[in-house]
């Protein structure tokens, strides 16, 4: 078994296909099937099953996928740092949307301040994306609030954040003395996109006080959710870091609910396999001074 081995078995994961991993790596489509064959016959069980044409992992197969990706990374970085004793440190970053907004950009600047020599690169998407992205090994870490749903992935808690209820200026909540859980039950309500880590703290809490979301609006943009909001369409449960200043500027108002809370804590994953290069434990470090 050989890096070759890894980078085709790999390819042909990546695209599903023997042929089109042959095409993509400029091979023969025998010398692909070969490779896998040899695989296979090394680690004594097949790794891919072949179903009516079409080509599926096998568990064993799973489990040799998540090393490959990370042999071949490895490899990489080690000769991408030999070509040149000059070469610049790069760092692939993930997010969540409401921390990439928020905390992101100031944890970038601080970081590029600190180790001018080293390039961050960042992808921002919703939480469940960037878990996917992190399992590919296509992120080095990430930064996130919502729930991490793979084995395969090591979380670390960092800073704590509260998500509120918001209303527009008009909104009836505002004429009770008190607001209770049930009254929410008779709003429209605006939210963030399914598998959001927002929209995942929001539905688990309210389903313990039998309220079911069937959002109006369902949105990627917090901004978006905002405005309608302060339109009277519906309320909304977001971060407080992201309203802030609309509630400032009294576009919005925050709304007191009895007995309700949305605490939760923001994490910083890996890939378990992953080796974490010195820059990438420099600004997880940055994360946790914050």
């Amino acid at each position: 078994m050989t890096l070759r081995h890894m980078k085709i078995f790999v390819s042909v994961c990546r695209e599903k296909s023997i042929t089109l991993a042959a095409k993509k790596l400029y091979i023969s489509q025998p010398a692909v099937s070969n490779a896998i064959k040899e695989l296979e016959s090394y680690y004594g069980a097949p790794l891919f099953d072949r179903i009516s044409k079409k080509i599926y992992l096998t568990e064993v197969g799973k489990t040799v996928y998540h090393y490959a990706l990370h042999i071949n990374s490895l490899f990489e970085e080690l000769e991408s740092s030999l070509k040149s004793s000059e070469s610049i440190g790069h760092l692939k970053i993930g997010s969540s949307i409401t921390i990439g907004t928020h905390l992101l950009p100031d944890y970038i600047k601080d970081f590029s301040t600190r180790f001018p020599n080293t390039q961050t690169h960042v992808t921002i998407d919703s939480s469940d994306v960037i878990e996917k992205l992190v399992l590919e090994n296509e992120l080095d870490f990430a930064l996130i609030e919502g729930i991490v749903h793979s084995e395969n992935i090591i979380s670390k808690d960092f800073i704590k954040d509260e998500l509120i209820v918001i209303c527009d200026l008009e909104n009836s909540l505002l004429k009770k003395e008190s607001v209770s859980i049930d009254d929410l039950s008779s709003q429209h309500f605006l939210m963030r996109e399914r598998n959001s880590g927002t929209r995942e703290l929001a539905e688990s809490i309210l389903s313990l006080h039998n309220i079911s979301l069937h959002p109006l609006w369902e949105s990627s943009s917090t901004e978006a959710i905002i405005r309608g909001v302060s339109k009277g369409i519906g309320i909304s449960i977001l971060p407080l870091q992201l309203v802030q200043d609309y509630i400032d500027k009294n576009n919005v108002v925050r709304v007191n609910v009895n007995g309700l809370k949305f605490n939760r804590q923001y994490h910083i994953i890996y890939h378990k396999n992953k080796y974490l290069t010195p820059a990438a434990i420099e600004f997880m470090k940055l994360c946790n001074a914050t």
